[in-house]
């Protein structure tokens, strides 16, 4: 199955160090920070620890900081 088939639902995905897989086809998943919907070909940025995705830097930096994940942080 092409990893773009799937119509107008969200996908289920694995998230991998350099890549995804697709567990459950869609066209899009949602971004863990923002709610926004980010489409599959898209897709860029997510946390592997976390299995989430981010629509862009700025999402997944904050996604780091949330988590306590940078070092020298104040919290």
């Amino acid at each position: 199955m092409n990893r773009f088939e799937g119509g107008s639902r969200e996908a289920k995905i694995r998230y991998l160090d350099a890549d995804f897989q697709i567990l459950s086809p869609g066209s899009y998943v949602t971004c863990a920070i923002t709610g926004q919907p980010i489409m599959i070909d898209e897709l860029k940025y997510w946390s592997v620890a976390r299995q989430e995705p981010y629509i862009d830097a700025a999402a997944s930096l904050e996604a780091e900081k949330r988590a306590g994940a940078l070092p020298n942080q104040k919290r």
